[in-house]
């Protein structure tokens, strides 16, 4: 592995010597047929493949999580379209940055030279860099491809994306990393295999495990286990330090985050504990904010339990209560269990639909008037103008109900905004309901 030999960089400067790069950038794939992972995009009579190796290029945005394949795609666009190919990093540069990459771009271009400017993390560009890329693509003094792990969608602004297309690269699975890790072992130009390492078939699928779906994590696995092995083997000790911090992929804020909560809520709301229970763990496996966490549950129990279930809602109090208390790890038994308890309750969204129902309705309508009779008299003068005559006081009413009193706005008269359920709890509100509701207009259920 010390060996000197050094490689040109695209702009035709030495690079460091090969020995010295990580060995997931000395494996990184030569050609399209090299790349593992990717079959929708870059197989054999792929669209894509085959645009690529007929050196029509076109800018694009590459989406995926880290690992997959994006720097290495937009370098093989560079090599197979005759191109120079030009970096830059939307976390260490600027605008000035990018003016000097576009200047730089543009000579070339005066020369006959194409460039495929690559933005890595083109996300952490603002409207207004972003902005700056816009007559270089319309003019075809560059081919842009932007790589991010967050939805263009969200991140980039309209007017980059309507000159792009948005390619989507999937995280890679454990057999395709298990392929790139034999390639990496076989090979004594780049990779080990002048160290002639041994490493059995379950070590090399544990790493691509763990890897969790990113080629690069892989190989600096591989890498690490060919330093710490004995003798040349790799065995289960040495994997065991290998692969003792890894993590899974998780954004705290970004396309995976949201993707998460959103299975949980709805996992939840299909009233599947197993599903619930899986993604809580994974969230918090991931670092979640708890705090966050616990006030997603506790929304899950008002919006899809409701008067279902009333004692959800105490329950995720008590949760987010016994957490603040006890903290991690030990408070995340309470999220577990409010996670499944949440899961297996009846559900209902009668009370959230009615109140975004009529809060539609009090925008539409305007302030109605309070009727008469059921407005405050403190003032004789407002007890002369008949403030409050004619209430009846339910409680002395014969049933307990006065059934001929009206309390909505006469332009609201017959309105009905809750539809109880027949789940849980609600099953009994619906049928007092329909019974009060039939008694007040004889002949006319408005449930």
């Amino acid at each position: 592995m010390a060996r000197t030999k050094t490689s040109p960089t695209p702009n035709g400067l030495f690079a460091e010597p090969e020995g010295l790069k990580p060995l997931a950038e000395r494996m990184r794939p030569r050609t399209l047929g090299e790349v593992v992972g990717q079959p929708r995009l870059v197989d054999a009579n792929t669209p894509l493949r085959r645009a690529i190796e007929a050196g029509h290029v076109h800018s694009m945005i590459l989406w995926g999580p880290p690992g997959c394949g994006k720097t290495t795609l937009a370098l093989l666009l560079a090599r197979y379209a005759d191109a120079e190919f030009q970096a830059i990093s939307a976390v260490m540069s600027g605008l000035p940055d990018v003016r000097k990459a576009l200047a730089e771009a543009e000579a070339r271009w005066t020369q006959g030279t194409r460039t495929v400017l690559f933005v890595d993390e083109v996300h952490r560009f603002n409207k207004v860099q972003q902005d700056a890329f816009l007559p270089y693509i319309e003019r075809g003094v560059i081919v842009f491809v932007g790589a991010t792990t967050e939805n263009p969608s969200f991140e980039l602004n309209s007017a980059l994306l309507s000159r792009c297309r948005v390619h989507v690269l999937d995280a890679v699975s454990a057999e395709a990393i298990v392929e790139a890790l034999r390639r990496a072992l076989a090979d004594a130009e780049r990779g080990l295999g002048a160290l002639e390492l041994k490493v059995d078939d379950a070590a090399l699928t544990a790493m691509a495990q763990a890897a969790d779906g990113d080629v690069r994590r892989a190989l600096t696995f591989l890498e690490i286990a060919a330093e710490l092995a004995h003798d040349g083997v790799v065995d289960a000790v040495t994997l065991e330090q290998v692969l003792a911090d890894r993590t899974r992929r998780f954004d705290k804020g970004g396309e995976q985050f949201y993707d998460q909560i959103s299975a949980l809520h709805k996992s939840v709301r299909s009233s599947d504990p197993d599903a619930a229970l899986y993604w809580l763990a994974r969230m918090l496996d991931g670092g979640v904010d708890r705090a966050y966490l616990v006030r997603r549950l506790t929304r899950m129990a008002v919006e899809d339990i409701g008067l279902a279930d009333p004692r959800a809602w105490r329950m995720a109090l008590d949760a987010w209560e016994t957490y603040d208390r006890l903290g991690s790890p030990e408070g995340e038994l309470g999220l577990a269990e409010l996670a499944l308890y949440l899961a297996v309750a009846p559900k209902s969204n009668a009370a959230y639909s009615a109140f975004n129902n009529v809060r539609q309705v009090v925008r539409d309508t305007g302030t109605l008037e309070v009727p008469m009779h059921l407005r405050n008299a403190p003032t004789k003068l407002m007890k002369g103008l008949g403030y409050g005559a004619g209430y009846q006081y339910d409680h002395d009413v014969e049933g307990g109900v006065a059934l001929d009193q009206q309390c909505l706005p006469d332009a609201l008269a017959d309105a009905v905004f809750y539809a109880p359920t027949e789940r849980g709890l609600e099953g009994k509100f619906r049928e007092k309901l329909e019974s009060l509701r039939l008694a007040r207009r004889p002949g006319r259920s408005r449930s």
